[in-house]
């Protein structure tokens, strides 16, 4: 299995991005998705995750800027990342929840984005 995340890069301050995050290889299922991030010398922090009937949750900093979603056909999720902040700046990584696929807890490679001030 793995989980293929794309669309991260350089944006101005008050700009959007959209990334995509899709998981191949024999899946058989999928619970929730989500969206992690790590910006230089801190933790990596829960964005945001989707459960497969389209339940949300945010952290509280991303609520109203972002939004996931997530197309159960091609085992993909999304996130629409608006009025992007320079400290939005981190790499993105894509999780899911496989829970007949051990180790049952995948990461994407993550992809960077990069807010400019």
């Amino acid at each position: 299995v793995q989980l293929q995340a794309s669309g991260g890069g350089l944006v101005q301050a008050g700009g959007s991005l959209r990334l995509s995050c899709a998981a191949s290889g024999s899946i058989f299922s999928i619970n929730t998705m989500g969206w992690y991030r790590q910006a230089p010398g801190k933790q990596r922090e829960l964005v945001g995750s989707i459960t497969t009937g389209g339940t949300t949750n945010y952290a509280d900093s991303m609520k109203g800027r972002f939004t996931i979603s997530r197309d159960n056909a091609k085992n993909t999720v999304y996130l629409q990342m608006n009025s992007l902040k320079p400290e939005d700046t981190a790499v993105y990584y894509c999780n899911a929840d496989l829970p007949r696929v051990w180790p049952y807890d995948f990461w994407g490679q993550g992809t960077q984005v990069t807010v400019s001030s």
